[in-house]
């Protein structure tokens, strides 16, 4: 079958997907990635083709991310769901709804790529709505494929209960907007599966999950991958030390310092050099600020998680999905300091729940009580007993080779002849 991957404008949101991609292309079907230019590269790297859309300069602020991870926080804001209460959900479903009305110009692109070429299924990111009106317009079938957790389906599911429960007319819902303009130019009605796929892939724990029950989830085990490259010399040989990975920002591992305030990253390498650890810091060859490298310390350009994870005792983190899901694969307890982003405050309370890790308070640590933490963490065999423990667990989750026979099976029943 052929199979279109629709992508966000951003390298952080390709490699993801790539695993899952290699794994229906060597069961032989045909894949093609759809995604930015800036980020197309990603995919053609790892052997997968690539088909460039969203090259206007409508999209040029949301794939400047892609270079900048900084300027993430001015995408939509905070948009995370810290708990299944979530106070102030509605200003963020609002915001969530721009971010949609943002993918607006892949339209035209998506919807010609896929009447086209004609895939009989299409994976897309959960921010690209108009993937999946491509797939509509096409007789495709279709799922979102998570990167983190699932923010917009619960937002989703506790507008439509207040929307149900409100006065007419008290609160416009912010999606019919995004959804008339999407679908009005092909004369489509909403479905809620233009919103929330047909079904969607969730490469993370169950433990991680929030209460959607009108979505069906197809679990898949998390498949590290960002990037390849030349494997360094010292990583082929067991560390003298415990080694020890910070990776403190967001997008990418370790790209900018970690915002929202605390000690600055020169604080913090000194502070971590105080312990007797081999720090490894990688930057991804991404604009950071010179800092003093104290010895022992190893600030790197770029270095993919997949090689370095394996070798650690500990990583010291944000709370992003990326690292959390590529350290827990690996068994390493992690240390984290969440942000109020995405999803790194839920990840960060099931490590605590798993007790596979130790969380800071945001508001109240600076680099003395990080390295105090760390030193604890790397003392308590308790913990690193429960990092190899929800390792083994989440390798009986089944991998990208084995959700291909199920997205075979569900593309048949849902794909429009």
């Amino acid at each position: 079958m052929r199979v279109l991957f629709s992508v966000f404008p951003a390298t952080a949101h390709t490699l993801p997907v790539i695993p899952l991609a290699w794994a229906l292309q060597n069961a032989g079907h045909e894949v093609r990635i759809a995604t930015h230019p800036d980020a197309a590269g990603a995919a053609t790297q790892a052997g997968l083709a690539a088909v460039p859309v969203g090259g206007s300069e409508d999209l040029r602020e949301l794939a400047d991310f892609s270079r900048n991870p900084a300027l993430l926080g001015h995408l939509g804001g905070n948009l995370s769901v810290a708990s299944p209460d979530c106070p102030d959900w509605g200003p963020k479903w609002f915001r969530m709804t721009r971010v949609f009305a943002g993918l607006r110009p892949l339209l035209e692109e998506l919807t010609g790529v896929a009447v086209r070429w004609r895939p009989d299924l299409v994976l897309w990111d959960p921010f690209c709505l108009p993937a999946a009106v491509a797939a509509r317009l096409s007789g495709a079938a279709h799922a979102r494929v998570l990167w983190g957790r699932d923010n917009i389906a619960w937002l989703r599911q506790r507008s439509r209960r207040y929307l149900a429960q409100a006065q007419g007319g008290t609160w416009p819902d912010p999606l019919e907007e995004v959804m008339q303009q999407l679908l009005e130019p092909y004369g489509l009605p909403y479905e809620e599966e233009l919103l929330l796929g047909q079904w969607t892939i969730d490469p993370l724990p169950p433990g991680v999950r929030l209460p959607a029950p009108d979505v069906r989830y197809e679990g898949m085990r998390w498949a590290s991958y960002s990037g390849g490259g030349p494997v360094p010399d010292w990583l082929h040989t067991k560390p003298v030390r415990p080694r020890v990975c910070l990776s403190w920002g967001t997008g990418e591992p370790g790209a900018q310092p970690r915002p929202g305030g605390g000690a600055p990253l020169s604080e913090v390498l000194g502070a971590l050099a105080e312990l007797d650890v081999e720090l490894v810091s990688a930057r991804s060859g991404l604009a950071a600020p010179a800092v003093d490298v104290p010895g022992r310390v190893r600030l790197l350009d770029r270095l993919p998680l997949s090689q370095l994870l394996p070798g650690c005792s500990a990583v010291v983190h944000q709370g992003g999905s990326t690292v959390f899901s590529a350290a827990a694969a690996h068994g390493v307890p992690q240390l984290v300091v969440p942000t109020s982003f995405w999803d790194e405050e839920g990840t960060a309370g099931y490590l605590e729940h798993r007790n596979a890790g130790r969380v800071l308070d945001p508001a109240r640590w600076d680099a003395t009580t990080l390295r105090d933490a760390l030193s604890a963490l790397l003392a308590d065999r308790r913990v690193h007993e429960q990092a190899r423990a929800l390792r083994d667990e989440l390798a009986m989750l089944p991998g990208p080779s084995a959700l291909v026979p199920v997205l075979e099976r569900l593309t048949g029943l849902h794909q429009r002849i």
